[in-house]
């Protein structure tokens, strides 16, 4: 990860879940058989630089296991 969540995640969507995430097979096998689901959010992120701003996220998540992979998506001009 090249940044860092920074506050409490706001805005959250489900983009994908079940069998409309493509990536399903390989997250059940890394981190477990789970409800698997893509979303996305707003929050501020902390960039390699020291930067502070405030950015669109993307993650998979299931319940019993967690948050996994974030990607930072588009940053939003300050």
């Amino acid at each position: 990860m090249d940044f860092e969540i920074i506050g409490e995640i706001i805005h959250t969507e489900i983009v994908a879940s079940g069998p409309g995430i493509r990536d399903r097979a390989r997250l059940c096998r890394f981190y477990g058989n789970g409800r698997w689901r893509k979303l996305k959010g707003n929050v501020n992120v902390r960039l390699n630089d020291g930067t502070v701003h405030f950015a669109e996220i993307h993650w998979y998540e299931a319940h019993g296991i967690g948050k996994r992979e974030f990607k930072l998506k588009l940053p939003f001009p300050d």
